[in-house]
């Protein structure tokens, strides 16, 4: 195991986003199925709503204290497992062809080397499986927060999608997400460079901000957004 211990409260403040989480995995949902993967799977937040569409999930996360919180959270739940690994450990010993569905949220920007991890990602899907990716996005809002917590970029469209595809997948969708958030993150983060997430703000957010957003982005393709989300298939 690439044992690591994650400090800090950010990801236990994140997961109080019931309509955030909501949103995106109602784009991931049609997606999701069969032998599932979920990388960085931290307190659980998003693996909880993965688990209704896995015939069996495996959770993926280094950090030890985090294991012992998803075996807590998971107990007694005979198609989860749990394996303590880094990403590229996880990949680099995945069997070939061997999952329907893998899950990054949050993750790849953690990355260095992004291309090979995505490469071995499509080598371990079966042909029709698919990679659903949620990533910050825009470089040009990469800010002291983002560093802080181990981001090495924040992408564009053209630029996660050339990856996609150059490791063979087939982009079945590809677009930014939560346009809105996009002025509080540059105000907040890149202009006033603040290092921790308040928790205040994004409750109030997620309430009252979330809902109006999605229902915009579901009549008008945001033109950018603070985060992307991605479909691909493995042909």
């Amino acid at each position: 195991m690439d044992a690591s211990t994650y400090e800090g409260n950010d990801l236990e403040v994140l997961a109080d986003m019931p309509n955030y989480y909501k949103w995106m995995t109602d784009i991931f949902a049609p997606h999701i199925h069969g032998v599932v993967i979920e990388y960085g799977a931290g307190v659980g937040t998003v693996s909880s709503r993965l688990l209704p569409f896995a015939d069996s999930l495996t959770l993926v996360e280094p950090s030890e204290n985090l294991i012992s919180q998803l075996r807590e959270r998971f107990v007694g739940i005979d198609n989860v497992q749990i394996a303590g690994a880094n990403l590229e450990t996880h990949v680099a010993n995945l069997e070939p062809n061997s999952v329907d569905t893998i899950v990054l949220v949050n993750v790849l920007e953690h990355i260095e080397d992004d291309r090979k991890a995505v490469q071995g990602l499509m080598a371990g899907l079966r042909p029709g499986g698919h990679l659903l990716l949620f990533v910050p996005a825009l470089q040009f809002l990469m800010s002291k927060l983002d560093r802080s917590i181990g981001h090495f970029r924040r992408y564009h469209k053209p630029d996660l999608i050339e990856k996609v595809t150059q490791a063979g997948g087939k982009i079945l969708s590809c677009t930014y997400f939560d346009l809105v958030g996009v002025l509080p993150w540059l105000v907040f983060n890149k202009i006033l460079r603040k290092t921790k997430f308040d928790p205040g703000l994004i409750g109030i957010n997620d309430r009252y901000v979330i809902p109006v957003s999605r229902s915009l982005e579901s009549v008008v393709v945001p033109p950018f957004g603070k985060n992307l989300i991605l479909v691909a298939r493995k042909p």
